[in-house]
C-alpha cells in the first residue's frame, strides 16, 4: 500500500472498530502525540488501546487526504452520541507500508469560540 492507502485504511479499520486491523498499519514502535492535550503515545499497543477504549457513539467521516511521498494529512471528522463533534487533523509519517509517527490536533467544534473583535469578518460555522 502507498502511504495514501495506508492513512485511509486506518481511519476504515478504526470505523469498522477492526483494532487488529489498526494495528497492522502501524510500527511497532508508533509515535503519536497530541499536543493539545499534552499527551505522546509510545508503541502500537498503546495506540490500538487507547482507541478501542474510547467511549463507544462514534463514527468517522473522513473529510480529505493530501500526500506527499511519506508525509500524508488527513482532515477527519468524529461525531460522537454524547460529546458532540469532534475534527482531527493529523500528519503521517509512513515508511515500509506502516504509520511510524502522527502528530493529530484533536478539538471540538466551537471550543475555541471567536472573539468579538472578528465578528465583522467571520461568518458562524
Amino acid at each position: 500500500m502507498n502511504a495514501e492507502a495506508v492513512v485511509r485504511a486506518l481511519w476504515d479499520r478504526m470505523q469498522a472498530r477492526d483494532w487488529a486491523g489498526v494495528g497492522e498499519l502501524l510500527a511497532d514502535d508508533v509515535v503519536v502525540e497530541w499536543p493539545a492535550s499534552a499527551e505522546r503515545i509510545v508503541g502500537r499497543d498503546n495506540y490500538v488501546k487507547i482507541n478501542a477504549e474510547y467511549p463507544e457513539g462514534w463514527s468517522i467521516r473522513v473529510l480529505r487526504v493530501v500526500a506527499s511521498g511519506e508525509t500524508v494529512v488527513s482532515e477527519v471528522e468524529v461525531p460522537h452520541e454524547g460529546m458532540g463533534v469532534h475534527r482531527v487533523a493529523s500528519f503521517w509519517t509512513v515508511r515500509d507500508g506502516r504509520i511510524v509517527d502522527g502528530r493529530e490536533y484533536w478539538t471540538s467544534l466551537g471550543a475555541d469560540p471567536s472573539p468579538q473583535w472578528r465578528s465583522a469578518w467571520v461568518q458562524p460555522m
